[in-house]
């Protein structure tokens, strides 16, 4: 079942069209990254479905009531929306406990130290119930943010950027703790970011945006191996692009020689075509006729980083071989048998 649905939302700020048609749906305990480069419209639509930007048109649905379109506004109160934002939000002037309990509508004093000694538990965070905001360190403070959020229970929870202001040592292990708490208690979550990493770790399904529109959603695994495009490959990781023809349905000739594919290639046969190649799927061996030379080698600990020159093009390696050195002539071949073709 969908706990959220966004159908062809439109959004317009200052005269600008932000959300150009927007689709998404999140099922119940689904946990989707929004990621993209600064401006593109994630916020956007987060504001969106928290009812705190407008919509021109299109439909938003929270657990199978529409709570905004053409002719319909639920205020943000009234949606069950829960959110965590990036500079946490908390009452300066209010305890641990009191942040806490401050959504929580039950006046009854027994419902209400419960819910609190369990969100505490829930967020590791026993015996500061008493403590301000200013005494607690960056990664306390967001353990109380999403405990408020989660002491009101909210059908759809929305995070903004919630970890960029948290210490990249303990980033991590945060990520996964939260991420754990999410799933005990199968909280639908919408989570913002610019950083693939943050995404990989954290959530179910990307959602990959670019100038106001989703090009591509999925499992992370998917749309890493299987981009729709050059932008959604970038944006993933580092991608090496060679030039190819396509030889037959399952093979294409290249300037480091033939390539086969376990899965049929998309175009036809003499076709020119754009190869996408990983670092890590390519391998490198010494040799005096090899088609590649290195160029440029960096050192990352249990890997190399090559720049390997190819007929016209660079290519970037990463091998566990720590021993190429710059001028020396390699073999190159690519083991990743499923290739993604680009017209």
């Amino acid at each position: 079942m969908a706990t959220l649905q966004v159908q062809q939302v439109f959004s317009d700020y200052q005269g600008q069209v932000v959300l150009k048609g927007l689709d998404l749906t999140v099922e119940k305990g689904e946990i989707v990254a929004l990621l993209g480069p600064s401006g593109c419209g994630k916020t956007t639509l987060l504001r969106a479905i928290a009812g705190l930007q407008a919509i021109s048109s299109g439909k938003i649905i929270i657990n199978d009531r529409v709570v905004a379109d053409d002719g319909h506004f639920v205020a943000s109160e009234l949606r069950g929306v829960g959110m965590i934002f990036q500079d946490y939000a908390l009452f300066p002037h209010l305890t641990v406990a009191e942040n806490i309990l401050f959504g929580v509508e039950t006046r009854d004093k027994s419902l209400r130290a419960a819910r609190l000694s369990q969100m505490l538990a829930l967020v590791k965070l026993e015996g500061l119930a008493k403590r301000y905001p200013h005494e607690l360190s960056g990664g306390q403070q967001q353990r109380v943010s999403i405990a408020r959020a989660l002491a009101y229970e909210p059908e759809v929870l929305l995070l903004d950027e919630p970890f960029s202001n948290i210490d990249a040592k303990v980033r991590r292990e945060m990520m996964l703790e939260i991420r754990d708490i999410l799933k005990q208690h199968n909280v639908s979550a919408v989570f913002v970011t610019h950083s693939k990493d943050e995404a990989f770790v954290f959530a179910d399904k990307l959602a990959l945006f670019n100038q106001g529109q989703i090009v591509q959603s999925g499992d992370a695994e998917k749309l890493y191996s299987q981009p729709s495009d050059k932008y959604v490959a970038d944006f993933l990781g580092m991608a090496n692009y060679l030039k190819a023809t396509v030889i037959d349905s399952n093979k294409i000739e290249t300037s480091i020689g033939l390539i086969a594919s376990h899965n049929q290639l998309n175009l036809s046969v003499g076709s020119e075509a754009e190869v996408l190649l990983r670092p890590q799927h390519i391998e490198l061996t010494s040799d005096s006729n090899g088609a590649g030379e290195i160029s440029g080698r960096r050192f990352l600990g249990n890997i190399c980083q090559y720049q390997v020159k190819v007929a016209q093009s660079m290519l970037e390696v990463h091998s566990t071989n720590l021993d190429f050195v710059a001028g020396q002539r390699v073999a190159i071949t690519y083991q990743n048998h499923n290739l993604v073709l680009f017209a």
